[in-house]
């Protein structure tokens, strides 16, 4: 037996040989309709339409309904946008919508984007190709992730429906799914907000604020790195903590802070996209066999089961591109450039003619964000708590991109960073309305392809659970603060899950309530500048006080 299901497709098509179909409800299956071809019924909670080929009929015996088919060996199942307190005949005009569209087998589905510079316009059109096996119909029922439906621009369709929105939709995990009927693509118009390298000096270039912050950078001059370990990951965030200091000290004029940061961001990286024979660290290797590239010393399941490649090789990009815009020539593809193209490749190849790699290995085109495992077989489905290390991995195609002169880079990155922004407000921070009063939060740690959970893998403090989808505190992550009221009310209800102001992660919980109410977060800071900094995951503590946070906090809006 072969079944298509497909997100966002409330139609299954199976086809199968060897015997008949059957199909077995729970013990409460009660029939509603028996048409020939269709039968409906109603078992778990909800009401389905089963489609066997015209001419067919279906026999019922206790939960079981079976069909023969007519020796055609093909039928479709379609869960219907029904609720509770619809009667049989509101569920029969359902199954009557859905008829013409029965037999539209889908064989392929495909989304193609554009980034409209002038209006700063992420267009992606979703398109499926169907087959029908009887009529001529090419439409087919399509549901929109509220993501989507909340920047869709318009349909195509064909059948009686026309890919018109239905005055039906369903309940999902995400939210309310928006329904289409009969439609052959749609097309959303998605903003990009906008990244920067980092955020501008603005109080801190003069005055107090600038001595304070000359005083930070001191204490990180001899080492901005200050790596905690030596696998991709932790590497990854030496980088990034060097990017930053990096940035910072541009701003200021601090050449030689700065400047001992690029060094050692560009040992780093020549270390790791250099290898010799008989090496086996520091360095990253294709695997033929599975098609990607994978970094040793490797972590959190990076090469066993291929986690997490965005996450770790994010940084790695962003530094790159720092590193390309004070050292062009390193970034050419003589030099170094090549490499960091493999890695941006490797987790989210956006090149469909490239055989190498998977397309968007990593991101799920129609849920519209990545998932973190590799494998995704949990039971709850695939998984991805840092939504912000994502971001990071995308603003990093858009650094580089920008550095290095590709627009089909920028582009790419573009793309993934605006569905991704709007997929994590809507989902992460319960924008689509779905997390129940039950749940007690508004906000998850980690989403679930079931659902999501105020959790983490790695933690269960308020702090971690919500600062994970904070950090890294970077100008690519001004997203954030798109819904400020929301910023202070996740800040307030990670105080009240924590019974007190955070303990662990100040800087970025701080840095993340400045995009929500800047004059609390600096009274914050300003409050104790003793605060043990610890700005990414579960690092060792360096030092006191933060030039990221101690930067970002008095740069953003008050």
């Amino acid at each position: 037996m072969k079944a298509t299901i497909g997100h966002g497709l409330p139609l299954t098509w199976f086809e199968m040989t060897g015997g008949d179909a059957r199909l077995t409800g729970a013990s409460d299956l009660r029939v509603w309709l028996r048409d020939g071809a269709r039968i409906g019924f109603s078992t778990g909670g909800a009401d389905y339409v089963a489609f066997a080929p015209t001419g067919s009929s279906w026999t019922t015996s206790g939960s079981v309904l079976s069909s023969n088919l007519s020796g055609k060996g093909y039928l479709s199942v379609a869960v219907l946008p029904t609720t509770p307190g619809d009667n049989d005949a509101a569920r029969t005009a359902q199954a009557n919508a859905y008829t013409p569209y029965a037999y539209v087998e889908v064989t392929g589905t495909r989304a193609d984007y554009e980034y409209d510079e002038a209006t700063s316009i992420v267009r992606t059109t979703y398109s499926f190709e169907t087959e029908p096996h009887e009529g001529t119909t090419a439409g087919t029922i399509v549901a929109l992730y509220p993501h989507q439906n909340v920047y869709l621009e318009g349909s195509t369709g064909d059948g009686p429906g026309g890919g018109a929105a239905s005055d039906r939709d369903y309940e999902s995990a995400r939210g309310t799914m928006n329904t289409l009927v009969g439609a052959t693509s749609f097309t959303t118009e998605t903003p990009f907000t906008g990244v920067l390298p980092e955020v501008p000096a603005v109080e801190t270039a003069a005055g107090d604020a600038n001595a304070r912050l000359d005083a930070l950078l001191d204490a990180e001059a001899d080492d901005p790195m200050s790596t905690d370990g030596g696998d991709t990951y932790w590497t990854g965030k030496a980088l990034g903590r060097a990017v930053r200091i990096a940035e910072i000290a541009d701003q200021l004029d601090r050449t030689s802070v700065r400047d001992t940061a690029l060094a050692q961001i560009e040992a780093t990286l020549t270390d790791w996209f250099t290898a010799s024979a008989g090496e086996t660290e520091q360095l990253f290797a294709y695997n033929e066999n599975w098609g990607t590239l994978v970094g040793f010393p490797a972590g959190y399941g990076s090469d066993k089961e291929l986690n997490d490649h965005h996450f770790h090789y994010g940084y790695f990009i962003v530094a790159a591109a720092t590193l390309a815009r004070f050292d062009p020539a390193w970034a050419t593809d003589q030099q170094f450039g090549g490499m960091v193209d493999q890695l941006i490749a490797d987790a989210n190849n956006f090149d469909r003619t490239d055989p190498r790699y998977p397309y968007l290995r990593d991101f799920d085109i129609y849920a519209g964000h990545d998932w973190a495992a590799g494998h995704g077989a949990f039971v709850n489905g695939n998984n991805q708590e840092s939504s912000s290390e994502g971001q990071n991995f995308a603003n990093g195609l858009i650094q580089w991109g920008t550095a290095t002169g590709d627009d089909a880079t920028r582009d790419a990155g573009i793309y993934l960073y605006a569905t991704q922004t709007a997929a994590i407000q809507q989902y992460w921070f319960d924008g689509s309305g779905a997390m129940p009063d039950a749940f007690g939060h508004s906000t998850v740690g980690m989403i679930w392809g079931s659902g999501g959970a105020y959790a983490t893998w790695f933690s269960g403090e308020a702090e971690m659970i919500q600062g994970i989808n904070t950090l890294p505190i970077t100008g690519g992550h001004l997203y954030l603060g798109l819904r400020p009221d929301d910023v202070v009310a996740n800040y307030d209800e990670m105080v009240a899950a924590n019974n007190g102001n955070p303990t662990v992660w100040q800087d970025l919980l701080w840095s993340y309530l400045a995009l929500g109410d800047g004059q609390r977060a600096l009274a914050a800071l300003d409050g104790d500048r003793e605060y043990p900094v610890e700005e990414e995951r579960v690092a060792p503590t360096r030092t006191t006080g933060s030039p990221t946070s101690r930067s970002w906090a008095q740069s953003t809006p008050r």
